[in-house]
């Protein structure tokens, strides 16, 4: 029998609260919102880095430093938290045991502090050997940049960041289950701003081209401390609100709190399928590290546009309806319809912007790339390379996001291990079909496909394309077996495809036009012949989604498009 402290005398115990008013679909806009100024901003730091550091061996180096981090940070972190933590402090919530709640939030950040804050000393002391496995390829360089060496340094600045970055992970999921969305997304931003600074009071604001190695390597760390100060930031600026929320809160190390061993057997199979797709993330950093310099640049400017949409339109729909769904999963069998109904709804929120998002960045990703990073040491063969490995993993994107989704309805009907195994056998077909297109595609360089831009100095090769088109089809894989597993719990169909056909046609019907103006305007420079373009486009897909689609833009832009709609 479990034993429940009673609430506060100073305040009221929160009721329970009814599925039917939970605000799943209005939290996914400030999920949306939050996540946005995240990412603009995000841009903004991505251009300055490429601007100034172009596809090269230092942008190598930092993409190289920052995975270390950013996979424990992503393997303790959100997504893990989000299986383990958020259900069971939702259904306690939900059952108004606020006290006992408080409690098993305290003994998970006790745990996460030690297991982060250990991890992250580790980094400090093995950051040689820790870089000798992530960036093998880095260890053959000759010449005046030793990527290796670069990396060591650039680790041990970057690594204690981890505890920070989890800790505010552990902020997200307590601030998601009482339906604060929007500071925990925006939190982000301090850390981007903190890394710009960073770059700018080392006088690394424009004029890439023209720096020294010395100055680059002084920027260079400058980045990587801003990056630690950021982190801190970002953990700092949520923790207020989140103590205020918590009644009964005391950090421990104790398993015995209620929840915890649940949490902590839910974390395993997470952890696992966590695990395996950061290593498959590692693995594509991995192998292009023994392709020619640039090669893990482009993946990663490539995965800053991909990883937008994600973001901003399935990630927003699946954080926010995670407390939602976790209370409907401890429901009767006569309630799972409802879940199904409310995961269709969300499926179908997700696509209608995300379709779009796919189709123009195949048909104008090129521009977008270029209206983002061209100038200074980026050019035309950069920004081919960059559009193609665009492409590559525009493939799975609509895959991609609705598995986000189908993912956390497993964790709210308390399965964790499902989703673990499919995804380890996703990363063991991508890795696999990665290796052979990679070496594939590495014969062939860019000026291959574009003749002429070719230069003295530099040529790149499409091996990094061969690694995208893998993801994508891992991605799909995925979706399909997520699906199938889905469809043995609970009977009906999750997947809303008459309806994502109707969008992808929409989709094509403003795409059109829109390139019939780049072909009319090809005489502008890119930049604002991309502006144009890229406008065109997604004003013209909302005229035609807002005739077609009312019910699914209207969750995006509210009030709003009720109002211009009725004039």
């Amino acid at each position: 029998m479990t034993v429940v402290d009673p609430p506060s005398a100073t305040e009221p115990a929160e009721p329970p609260v009814p599925v039917e008013a939970a605000p799943g679909r209005g939290g996914a806009v400030l999920v949306a919102a939050g996540i946005l100024s995240s990412r603009l901003i995000g841009l903004v730091r991505t251009a300055v880095l490429g601007q100034c550091f172009a596809v090269g061996p230092h942008l190598d180096v930092l993409n190289m430093a920052m995975r270390a981090p950013n996979f424990l940070q992503n393997l303790l972190g959100e997504g893990t938290l989000s299986a383990a933590f958020i259900p069971i402090y939702s259904r306690l919530l939900h059952e108004g045991k606020r006290e006992e709640a408080g409690r098993f939030a305290g003994a998970i950040f006790g745990l996460l502090l030690a297991t982060a804050g250990g991890l992250a000393l580790l980094g400090i002391l093995l950051a040689r050997p820790i870089t000798a496995v992530l960036a093998l390829g880095f260890t053959g360089d000759e010449g005046a940049v030793d990527r290796f060496e670069l990396t060591v340094q650039a680790v041990r600045i970057i690594f204690p960041m981890t505890m920070f970055l989890v800790l505010s992970a552990w902020s997200l999921g307590v601030l998601n289950s009482h339906r604060r969305f929007f500071l925990p997304y925006f939190a982000p931003v301090i850390w981007n701003v903190a890394i710009i600074a960073a770059l700018v009071w080392a006088g690394g604001w424009g004029g890439g081209g023209h720096l020294s190695l010395a100055a680059l390597n002084r920027l260079l760390f400058a980045v990587c401390w801003g990056a630690l100060a950021g982190g801190v930031l970002q953990f700092l600026v949520q923790l207020p609100t989140a103590l205020r929320l918590l009644r009964g809160f005391r950090p421990s190390f104790s398993t015995r709190v209620p929840g915890v061993r649940e949490a902590l057997g839910a974390f395993g199979p997470v952890l696992a399928g966590r695990g395996v797709v950061q290593l498959a993330g590692y693995l594509d950093y991995f192998l292009a590290g023994f392709l020619a310099a640039g090669a893990i640049a482009a993946l990663s400017l490539a995965q800053i546009l991909y990883m937008l949409p994600i973001s901003l339109f399935a990630m927003s729909v699946a954080a926010s309806e995670l407390p939602e769904l976790a209370r409907m999963g401890r429901t009767d069998d006569a309630r799972r319809g409802e879940l199904l109904g409310r995961v269709r709804r969300s499926l179908r929120q997700m696509a209608v912007l995300n379709v779009p998002t796919f189709v123009g960045y195949l048909a104008f990703g090129y521009l977008i790339v270029a209206l983002l990073f061209r100038g200074g040491k980026f050019g035309a063969q950069d920004n081919w390379l960059v559009y193609l490995v665009l492409c590559g993993y525009t493939l799975g994107l609509l895959a991609s996001t609705s598995s986000r989704l189908l993912q956390n309805t497993f964790y709210a009907l308390s399965e964790t291990r499902t989703p673990a195994r499919i995804a380890m056998l996703r990363v063991a077909v991508s890795a696999g079909l990665g290796i052979v297109l990679m070496l594939l595609l590495d014969r062939y360089s860019v000026t291959t496909l574009a003749p002429g831009m070719g230069t003295a100095d530099k040529t790149l090769y499409l091996g990094a394309v061969g690694l995208a088109l893998a993801s994508g089809v891992g991605a799909w894989l995925e979706l399909l077996l997520l699906r199938r597993a889905l469809a043995g719990r609970v009977e009906g169909s999750f997947l809303p495809v008459r309806d994502m056909a109707k969008m992808i046609g929409v989709a094509l019907a403003a795409a059109a036009p829109a390139a019939l103006a780049g072909w009319w305007l090809r005489g502008l420079s890119l930049a604002p012949r991309a502006a144009l373009v890229v406008g065109l486009y997604a004003a013209l897909y909302l005229l035609l989604a807002r005739l077609f689609m009312p019910e699914e833009l209207d969750v995006w832009i509210g009030r709003f498009g009720r109002r211009f709609r009725r004039r």
